[in-house]
């Protein structure tokens, strides 16, 4: 087993089939998920905008090193698919970017 390490994952994906009610409540609330509000969490941050075309979540998963960068974008991918059932957005594809923060390299400048 290794060590237990943090990654961010980027979820993306694009709304699909929204409800009346749905769509009238992600309007409502457009303000409260704009750039401003897009925070790596882990219950997640989504983000959209007036189209309610794309959308994305921004999570902080810890996950075993062994498993690697593809269980992390698993584990974001579910959280994402519940947060959006729970909404009653349905939406396509899901696609995760993952970073490992416990092996990102930093360059400073001028050091």
């Amino acid at each position: 087993m290794g060590a237990a390490h943090t990654y961010r994952v980027i979820v993306r994906g694009a709304f699909e089939d929204l409800g009346e009610a749905t769509r009238a409540r992600l309007l409502a609330e457009v303000d409260e998920h704009g750039m401003n509000a897009m925070r790596f969490s882990e219950e997640g941050s989504l983000a959209y905008d007036r189209t309610l075309k794309h959308f994305s979540y921004r999570y902080v998963v810890v996950s075993d090193s062994d498993d690697g960068d593809e269980m992390a974008g698993v584990i974001a991918e579910d959280r994402a698919e519940s947060a959006l059932r729970e909404l009653g957005a349905g939406h396509g594809a899901l696609k995760a970017k993952v970073t490992d923060m416990d092996t990102m390299k930093i360059n400073r400048k001028g050091r």
